[in-house]
Parts: C-alpha cells; sequence; structure tokens
C-alpha cells in the first residue's frame, strides 16, 4: 500500500513530507503488606527465574526457553491504572509493591493522584527514586479555554520545569492533536504547536511526546483518502515530536479505520508504524483486550494484560529487533479501569516477564 502515491496528485507538499519521513511499509513495609493482603506477592524470584509468579497466568504464548521478550529495566506502569490504590494508601505503600512485583519504572499521571495531601515534586522524585523506581513520563493536557490551566499550550514553561524538577526523560500528553478540527490543515497547526513543544523540551534535555486513541487512525474530514496520524508523523519534526503507542487503542484503531469511509479498503497493521521509524517511539502502553466484534465501536474488550488477544510475544519481539531495539524503547502497563487495580500490576508484570523469543535464542 503506497499512501504517497493516493496523496501526491491533490496534496504534493503532504505527499513529500510523508516520504521525506519514512513512511515506507506503513499502510512501603509491612504496614502496607498488612493493608494490601494477599496481593503483595514478591515477583523478585519470578523474574529472576523467567517464570511467573501468577502461576497459570502465563498462557502458552510465552511458553519456551529462549531469551525473555522483556529487555531487563525496561517495564514501567502508567500510574493512572493505580489512582484508588495511591489516594487510599499513598505513593510510598504502591511504589513498594510496584518494586516487589518487577517494576524498574513509573509514568506519573498528575502529581497528587487524588492523595490530596502536600506532596512536593522534590518529595515524589525521592519517594520513587528510594523504592528503586525511576519516573519515565508524564501526561499532561494539551491545550485548554482556561489561560492558568496546567497545560502545554496554556503554561508550557511550567509543564516543562516540573518534569525537569522531576528529573523525567520524557514529558507528553495523551489528547489528541484535534484542537483545529479533524481537516489536515487542522491537524497541521497542531503538529506546528507539537513542534513548538518538542523544541522547549529539548532545551531542557527531555522528549515531548504524544501518546494516541483509536481516533487517530481516523480519516480526514476534507480528505478522506488520509489517514490523520499520517499527518501528524509527516508534519512533526521526528527529532522534536515522539509517540508513545498505545498499542490496545492502536489495535481498535485498526479494527475501526481499516476501512475509507467511501468503503474502500485501507489496511495496516499498528506495528508497521513503529517498524519504519522506531526511533520515534520511546514508550509504548501495554494495554491488552478480548477481539469481540459485539463491543461495539471498538471491536475489543480491555482486559489484564495476559488476558487479552494482542500478541505482545509477536510486538515486542518485532520491535526489539530494531536497531538498539532493546535499549531504546519502554513499555508501561496499563489498564483504564482494573477491577482490581494491584492484583492487576502484579498479574500484567509476571506475563510480560513470562514471555520467552522464539528459537531458544
Amino acid at each position: 500500500m503506497n499512501r504517497t502515491r493516493r496523496t501526491e496528485a491533490t496534496d504534493p507538499e503532504l505527499s513529500h513530507r510523508l516520504s521525506r519521513r519514512n513512511m515506507l511499509g506503513v499502510a512501603a513495609g509491612a504496614t502496607a503488606a498488612a493493608l494490601l493482603g494477599a496481593a503483595a506477592t514478591p515477583a523478585a524470584a519470578a523474574v529472576e527465574a523467567g517464570g511467573s509468579s501468577a502461576g497459570s497466568d502465563a498462557d502458552s504464548r510465552g511458553a519456551g526457553h529462549g531469551r525473555p521478550v522483556l529487555p531487563p529495566g525496561r517495564l514501567g506502569i502508567q500510574l493512572y491504572s493505580l489512582r484508588d490504590k495511591i489516594a487510599a494508601l499513598g505513593f510510598a505503600a504502591v511504589f513498594a509493591e510496584l518494586r516487589r512485583f518487577g517494576y524498574d519504572e513509573v509514568e506519573y499521571a498528575g502529581y497528587t493522584q487524588g492523595t490530596g495531601g502536600p506532596l512536593t515534586l522534590a518529595e515524589l522524585k525521592r519517594l520513587t527514586r528510594d523504592h528503586g523506581l525511576r519516573g519515565i513520563g508524564s501526561h499532561v493536557g494539551y491545550y485548554a479555554s482556561d489561560p492558568g490551566a496546567y497545560t502545554f499550550a496554556q503554561n508550557l514553561d511550567r509543564v516543562l520545569d516540573d518534569a525537569a524538577a522531576l528529573g523525567l526523560p520524557h514529558i507528553g500528553t495523551a489528547s489528541g492533536p484535534w484542537r483545529y478540527g479533524a481537516t489536515v490543515d487542522g491537524w497541521k497547526r497542531c503538529a506546528e504547536e507539537f513542534n513548538r513543544f518538542g523544541a522547549e523540551a529539548r532545551k531542557r534535555g527531555m522528549k515531548f511526546y504524544q501518546h494516541n486513541h483509536s481516533e487517530e487512525f481516523s480519516f480526514a474530514t476534507d480528505r478522506p483518502d488520509v489517514r490523520l496520524y499520517d499527518v501528524l508523523l509527516a508534519e512533526t519534526d521526528p527529532d522534536l515530536v515522539h509517540l508513545e503507542m498505545d498499542v490496545f487503542w492502536a489495535y481498535v484503531g485498526q479494527y475501526r479505520y481499516s476501512t475509507r469511509p467511501d468503503g474502500t479498503p485501507a489496511p495496516f497493521d499498528p506495528l508497521d508504524y513503529v517498524l519504519a521509524q522506531p526511533h520515534r517511539y520511546p514508550l509504548f502502553h501495554v494495554k491488552d483486550g478480548d477481539r469481540d466484534d459485539s463491543a461495539v465501536p471498538y471491536g475489543y474488550r480491555m482486559t489484564d494484560v495476559g488476558d487479552g488477544d494482542i500478541d505482545y510475544r509477536r510486538f515486542i519481539s518485532a520491535v526489539n529487533r530494531t536497531r538498539h531495539g532493546r535499549h531504546a524503547h519502554h513499555w508501561q502497563a496499563e489498564r483504564d479501569n482494573p477491577v482490581d487495580s494491584l492484583d492487576f500490576a502484579r498479574r500484567s508484570s509476571a506475563h510480560l516477564h513470562s514471555l520467552r523469543e522464539k528459537g531458544g535464542r
């Protein structure tokens, strides 16, 4: 599928950018343990042995004796998934359990998470470090109508200063580029703003990133032959704007938008985007789901990692095989509304640590 050729006649500038950007192939101690009960199962032995502390949680996709699929030191979790436990128990107790479960990193979703207490950024950084974790990134809003809002568009310097105070290597947004609508020109305007955010972040030694949902893979309202995600990639500077692929939502996008509005096929594989430009994807959200046509409109029902149909052995292994692949990417487990958030964290870590490459390498 050559998307460049389809757009060339009517938008040569966009077509040139698509080609230039290399779019080829893309169509806390004993008290905490007492509070948390059985969920506080140590994971160190499972990680060391390459097994699963959840027993039967790891399915046949992880069986084998090859090298672990998950690169060492690269497993994180998006703290939004644990917001209920953080609000109830505090960061320290939750961080202690995450380390016991085998996590290395955390991605913040705000810096209070409902605790309501006076916690400075320096204290949060210390708590993270003291529990053997690294802050890898954070989600902040893109824009708001309130000029005082804590967003990139309204208070860029404050957002970046706070991320720098936490020592974060990445700072991003889970907001899509919808500020000016769903047209090609609207997304070009957003791309210009993202380039500015990225340039300012780079001055502070950080990478700016955008996290997708499924709608980014839809088509422009004024150019139904153009996928909006392609516009974002083509119009942003790859040295300034990076992507955090939410793998679950990308597969939902594949389900929803593999046909153009006129009914013609437009298939794509989310993994192809990553393999075409792996350097643009430092972060991933590892989120799972059961494929289900009755789950309207998304085609998937969200599950704990390892309980769904997304083949993470295939996905992570393919990314690992890219240049510097095992050292250039970070994998953040997430589920929006887990039934038991700490059990979700435990089982997700156990499953991901159990995955082995094929061929016994």
